[in-house]
């Protein structure tokens, strides 16, 4: 089980100081592997961000160095070739920077975001043709022309679908920001499902398998409750390990923030009744594969390769957060050693 501490260092003020992390990789014992194509494929996407970005110091640094999308990729789809693993590279690097530009980079604008949302999903349906100024969107035209010379029907489908929920998400994020609006817990899961970009991560797994999964397999209720555990696992995970990150910003879309706010909980209880519901989605992962149907022979190859992607899912973000320093900097190895986490000063707003 999670580490049950319920300590919180505080300062003379009643403050907290610093937290505790969760035992994560004791919790979680799913195999943690790496793509042998990394280092290849991090060099070729870390230049195809920088150049359709146009990326300058320190954000060429931030977004290669640091954040590391190639070596992110390498975690999540360890078995991809080449070719599929620079795809997804390069929309975990072109995510990044979504992320950034939309919660931190820039004073939120609701119509910007909604405008981005029909830049994007216009690329997605028509790479080729579609025609744009913003970076945002020909960078999109750029992975997704690729994805589709490979990706099936209803696996492209499900990618776009996905990516509009998020877009959609998104941009209800900025609008609760911009009225200083927190969601109560239930409201904040629903849309954290959509905000976290699982769904859409959760299709290029179905694109790094050249597999394109039957309608009655991806609407089945164990699929989908598969997914939905590996997406809750993903994001309470990370709303745990970016928490200290986030609250430096003021920000508060993180289910820590929201349980201390809403429910009246310590910092340190927040992150313990995280990590509880991370536990409960491993546990419900676990009994959802156990239950799996049959659809024969073939198909359930396919699906036996789906559910392993999933499965590499819950672990290989845990693995890329404590070798890139996204959110512990140059300590990362230091705090997942030690799980202490201490808290940054808040930036002036």
């Amino acid at each position: 089980m999670a580490s049950t501490a319920t300590c919180t260092i505080t300062s003379s003020d009643s403050e907290p100081t610093e937290f505790i992390l969760p035992d994560f990789f004791s919790d979680c014992r799913y195999p943690m592997r790496l793509n042998p194509h990394c280092d290849q494929v991090s060099r070729a996407s870390a230049q195809w961000l920088c150049s359709e970005a146009h990326l300058v110091e320190p954000d060429v640094t931030k977004y290669t160095t640091i954040l590391r999308p190639g070596y992110f990729a390498s975690s999540c789809y360890p078995d991809a070739d080449a070719f599929h693993l620079k795809v997804c590279a390069d929309f975990l690097g072109w995510s990044f920077k979504m992320d950034d530009w939309l919660e931190i980079e820039r004073s939120p604008d609701v119509n910007d975001a909604w405008g981005v949302r029909d830049c994007c999903v216009s690329a997605y349906r028509d790479p080729v043709n579609f025609q744009t100024e913003r970076y945002s969107g020909k960078m999109c035209k750029s992975y997704f022309g690729r994805f589709k010379e490979t990706g099936g029907p209803g696996c492209t489908e499900r990618f776009i679908h996905t990516m509009d929920l998020w877009f959609i998400s998104a941009a209800k994020e900025v609008e609760n920001r911009v009225k200083g609006h927190i969601d109560d817990v239930e409201s904040y899961i629903e849309l954290r499902r959509d905000l976290s970009g699982c769904k859409a991560c959760f299709a290029l797994i179905e694109f790094v398998c050249q597999i394109d999964l039957p309608d009655e397999v991806v609407s089945h209720p164990v699929i989908m409750a598969l997914e939905e555990a590996a997406n809750d696992f993903v994001s309470w995970s990370n709303d745990i390990l970016s928490y200290n990150m986030e609250q430096s910003h003021h920000s508060t879309h993180n289910l820590v923030a929201v349980l201390m706010v809403k429910q009246g909980l310590d910092l340190q209880g927040a992150v313990d009744y995280c990590a509880q519901l991370c536990n409960i989605s491993l546990q419900r992962f676990e009994e959802n594969r156990a239950v799996l149907p049959s659809w024969g022979e073939e198909v359930d190859k396919d699906v036996a390769k789906y559910v392993e992607g999933l499965q590499n899912w819950i672990v290989g973000p845990l693995q890329w957060s404590f070798e890139s320093a996204r959110y512990f900097g140059k300590d990362a190895h230091i705090v997942k050693q030690n799980r202490v986490v201490k808290l940054l000063p808040k930036r002036p707003l």
